[in-house]
C-alpha cells in the first residue's frame, strides 16, 4: 500500500509541474512584446540607418530614454543629408561640435505631442472632436521658459506671457510652459482654405511646395510607424522659430514700431507662482518677471498659445503682425498721428491702441488673402504683397510682414479721423464715438461732417462731466440744467445734424440743402451753414477749412447746428412775414384754421418727432384755389363748411412721415395728412431731379416747386413754395 501511495503522489506532483509549466508559457506569451509590434522611435530610426546625426542630437540632448520607451509622439526627423546642409550653413563639423542646448532645441522642436499620421495632421482637435482640414500647426515639446533680459539697464529673469490678458489679469498660467508650435503645409488644408502654392512659396521661395511641407523643408518619407509614435522624414533641419515678439526685437529696421509697444504697451510684473517655481528648480531667491502686453491690444505678441478658448486652438489659427519700417513710420507719425500733438507722449492712449491694433490681426493673414481677411476695424490688409512687403516670415505664433508703408487705418484716414486726432475737438470725438464712429470709419461710404471745437460745444451749453461720467447741458440764456440721458438726447440730435451721407464739396462756395444722418435738413449758402434751430436764433454758423479724407469732406464750423424748438407753423410764419412774401396768403388761411394753434405753431395731425414736407402754394396759386372753390374767399370763415375746406386744403398740402427736399434725391408716392370721409388716405406723387421738383395731385394736376424760394428747413420738416395748388376730393 505504501508503494501505491508513493507512486500516486509522484504522479500527482509530475502533473502539477506539467500544468504549471503550461500556465507559465501561456502567461509569458500573453504579456510579452508581440512580434508584429514596431520598435520605439529611437530604435526605428536607428534601424533606418540615415538618421545618425538626429539620433546623436537625441543622445546629446538626453532624450534617448524618452524616445526608446512608451509614449505618443509625432517626430519631424531630419535625415543625415539634412544635417550635412545644416552643419555646412552653421560652419560646424558635426553634432560633436554642437552644444547640448542647441541639440536639445532641435530635438524638442521636432517632437510634437501625440502621434499624427498624415491623414490627421490637417485636422483640428477641437473640444467637440475632429474638425477636418482646419489645422496647419502642432504644439511641440520645446519652450523657452525663463530668460535673462535687460530691463531699464538691469538684468532680470523674465518669462513671456502665455495668455492674451483679455481680462486684464489672467496674463500668465504657471502650469503652462508656452510651448512653441511648428507649422506645416498640407494640400488638404490649402484646398479647404482656397490657398495655393503661392501662399507657401511667398515665404519659402527656394523650396517647392509638395503638398506636405514642414517649415521650409520637404517631407521625404511620411508615416513611419513606431511603437511610441509616428515619424515623418525631413530634408532640412528645422530649428525653433521665434515668436512675433522676439522677431520684432531682432530686426532693427522696425525698431521705432517696436518702441511704441515697449514704451506704452508693455509691463514687467513680478509673478509669485513663476518666482516660486523657478527658485524651487534652480535654487536662489530671484524674482521672476512676466512680460505682459496691455489688454487693449488684440493679442500679446509673446503668447504662443493663441486665444486658449480651447486647449488646442493654436493648431488652427495664429496671429498676424504688419510692421512698418522706421522710415514709413516716421512719415506717418509726422503727417497723421502727430499733426496736432508734439510727441506720442501727448497722444491719448486710445489712439495708440487703434494705431497698433490696425496692424494686428488675431487670425492668420495668408498672402493671397490680404484684402479679404479683416482686422478689428473691418479692413483688409491695405498692402500690395508684391511691392509693399519687404520682409515676410512664418513664425511660431503667427505670420510677420515687414512693410514699406503704414496700414492706413480707417479710424484715422476717414472723416472721423479729423476730429479724433485733434485734441481741440475732444467733446465732439466723444459724442461721435458713442453715436456714429462705426459708421463714419466705413471708407466704402461717403460722408460730409461739420466739426465743432470744444470751445464751440461749450458755448452752446454742453460739456462732459468726467467725475460724474455724464453729459450736461446748461442753457446759455438761462433755464433748467439737463444732465445724463436728457442732456445726451438733446446733444445726440445736434451731433447727428453735423453728419450727412454723401460728399458735399461745394458748401463754402455754393447754395443748397443737405439731408443729415438723422433725416433732418440743414441749409448752406456760401460760407454759412445752418439748421432750423439756428434760424430761430438768427444765427448763421460759418464753415471753413475744407479737408478731404478717404471717405468724404470735413468742414469746421464756428457754431453748433442747434436743434429747433419751434413747430413747423412758426417757421412758416417767419417766412410769411418777410416783405412781399409769396407765402403770405397761404399762412393767412393757416393762421385762422381751426386745426392750427398760432401761439405754438402746432398743427392737428402733425406729430412731434415725425417728418413732414409742407407744400405751400404761392399767392397767385391761392387766388386760383379760391376761384375754383377749393378755398373760401375769407381767410377766417365763419361757416363750418368753409372752415373744413380750409382744413382739408392745408392737410392735402402736407406730406406725412417724410421730409422731401428739392435736391434730386427722393421721389415717388407719398401720403398726406388728409384722409377722405371713408378714412382712406390721400396721396401725392413727387418727381425729383437735380434742379427740378414737381408734385402731381390725385386729379392729375402738377405743381412745380419754386426752388429759389423752397428748401426752407424746419423742425424735422422742409417747407416748399408751389407755383400751383394741389387739387383733391374727399369723397
Amino acid at each position: 500500500m505504501m508503494c501505491n501511495l508513493l507512486r500516486n503522489s509522484l504522479s500527482l506532483l509530475l502533473l502539477l509541474f506539467v500544468v504549471a509549466g503550461c500556465e507559465k508559457k501561456e502567461f509569458k506569451e500573453f504579456y510579452e512584446r508581440p512580434e508584429t509590434l514596431e520598435e520605439p522611435v529611437y530604435q526605428v530610426l536607428q534601424a533606418k540607418g540615415n538618421f545618425k546625426s538626429f539620433l546623436a542630437c537625441v543622445d546629446k540632448a538626453g532624450y534617448k530614454d524618452v524616445l526608446s520607451k512608451a509614449g505618443y509622439w509625432t517626430i519631424f526627423a531630419p535625415n543625415d543629408e539634412a544635417f550635412q546642409l545644416y552643419f555646412q550653413d552653421a560652419g560646424i563639423a558635426g553634432v560633436e561640435a554642437m552644444d547640448a542646448a542647441t541639440a536639445e532645441k532641435i530635438v524638442k522642436y521636432a517632437m510634437v505631442y501625440n502621434a499624427f499620421k498624415t491623414d490627421r495632421l490637417a485636422d483640428y482637435q477641437s473640444g467637440l472632436g475632429w474638425k477636418s482640414n482646419q489645422a496647419y500647426k502642432r504644439r511641440t515639446a520645446y519652450y523657452e521658459g525663463v530668460q535673462r533680459e535687460n530691463i531699464n539697464g538691469a538684468e532680470n529673469l523674465v518669462v513671456a506671457s502665455n495668455r492674451n490678458n483679455r481680462s486684464g489679469s489672467d496674463y500668465y498660467n504657471v502650469n503652462d510652459n508656452n510651448n512653441k508650435y511648428i507649422p506645416y503645409f498640407l494640400n488638404k488644408y490649402f484646398n479647404a482654405r482656397g490657398l495655393t502654392a503661392y501662399d507657401y512659396n511667398y515665404f519659402y521661395p527656394n523650396t517647392p511646395f509638395t503638398g506636405f511641407n514642414v517649415g521650409g523643408a520637404k517631407i521625404v518619407t511620411w508615416d513611419i510607424i513606431a511603437e511610441n509614435g509616428v515619424v515623418h522624414e525631413l530634408d532640412k533641419v528645422i530649428t525653433p522659430l521665434p515668436n512675433l515678439d522676439k522677431y520684432l526685437a531682432s530686426q532693427n529696421r522696425y525698431s521705432k514700431f517696436r518702441s511704441i509697444f515697449e514704451k506704452y504697451m508693455v509691463s514687467y510684473l513680478v509673478n509669485a507662482p513663476a518666482t516660486e517655481k523657478y527658485n524651487l528648480i534652480n535654487g536662489g531667491s530671484n524674482n521672476v518677471y512676466v512680460k505682459v502686453y496691455d489688454a487693449g491690444l488684440m493679442y500679446s505678441p509673446n503668447n504662443e498659445n493663441y486665444l486658449k478658448f480651447e486647449d488646442n486652438d493654436g493648431q488652427q489659427e495664429g496671429y498676424t503682425l504688419f510692421a512698418p519700417t522706421n522710415e514709413a513710420l516716421d512719415a506717418y507719425l509726422k503727417n497723421v498721428l502727430l499733426e496736432h500733438y508734439p510727441t506720442l507722449d501727448d497722444v491719448p492712449k486710445q489712439i495708440i491702441y487703434d494705431f497698433l491694433n490696425a496692424h494686428m490681426w488675431n487670425m492668420t493673414v495668408w498672402p493671397s488673402k490680404f484684402q479679404s481677411t479683416h482686422n478689428s476695424f473691418g479692413q483688409g490688409a491695405l498692402f500690395n504683397p508684391e511691392t509693399d512687403v519687404v520682409d515676410k516670415k512664418v513664425l511660431s505664433n503667427g505670420m510677420f510682414y515687414g512693410t514699406s508703408k503704414v496700414q492706413e487705418a480707417n479710424v484715422f484716414s476717414s472723416v472721423f479721423g479729423k476730429v479724433y486726432l485733434d485734441p481741440k475737438y475732444s467733446l465732439m470725438t466723444r459724442a461721435l464715438t458713442v453715436a456714429l464712429k462705426p459708421i463714419l470709419i466705413n471708407t466704402s461710404i461717403k460722408f460730409t461732417v461739420f466739426l465743432a471745437s470744444d470751445e464751440v460745444v461749450k458755448a452752446a451749453g454742453f460739456d462732459y462731466n468726467l467725475d460724474a461720467n455724464r453729459w450736461e447741458y446748461t442753457p446759455p440764456g438761462g433755464g433748467a440744467k439737463l444732465t445724463g440721458t436728457s442732456a445726451w438726447d438733446k446733444l445726440n440730435r445736434i451731433i447727428n445734424a453735423h453728419v450727412a451721407l454723401g460728399d458735399f464739396t461745394n458748401v463754402t462756395t455754393g447754395n443748397g440743402v443737405i439731408e443729415t444722418y438723422n433725416g433732418e435738413y440743414i441749409r448752406f449758402s456760401q460760407n454759412s451753414v445752418f439748421s432750423a434751430g439756428n434760424l430761430e436764433k438768427d444765427m448763421a454758423p460759418g464753415a471753413s477749412n475744407q479737408k478731404v479724407t478717404s471717405n468724404g469732406t470735413v468742414y469746421y464750423v464756428d457754431q453748433l447746428f442747434l436743434d429747433p424748438q419751434q413747430a413747423m407753423g412758426l417757421h412758416l410764419k417767419k417766412l410769411a412775414e418777410q416783405p412781399d412774401s409769396p407765402y403770405k396768403k397761404f399762412y393767412d388761411y393757416l393762421s385762422n384754421a381751426a386745426i392750427y394753434t398760432p401761439a405754438t405753431g402746432a398743427l392737428l395731425g402733425v406729430a412731434d418727432g415725425s417728418f413732414y414736407t409742407l407744400l405751400a402754394p404761392d399767392n397767385a396759386a391761392i387766388d386760383a384755389a379760391v376761384a375754383e372753390g377749393y378755398l373760401p374767399a375769407a381767410t377766417n370763415p365763419s361757416e363750418n363748411e368753409d372752415k373744413e375746406k380750409v382744413a382739408n386744403f392745408i392737410r392735402y398740402h402736407i406730406i406725412s412721415k417724410a421730409a422731401v427736399a428739392a435736391d434730386g434725391k427722393k421721389e415717388g408716392g407719398y401720403l398726406t395728412i388728409l384722409d377722405k370721409e371713408n378714412g382712406e388716405a390721400t396721396m401725392v406723387a413727387v418727381t425729383n431731379t437735380p434742379g427740378s421738383m414737381t408734385v402731381r395731385d390725385m386729379k392729375g394736376g402738377t405743381a412745380r416747386v419754386i426752388t429759389a424760394s423752397s428748401n426752407n428747413v424746419s423742425n424735422r420738416a422742409v417747407i416748399h413754395l408751389l407755383d400751383d395748388f394741389l387739387r383733391f376730393d374727399t369723397k
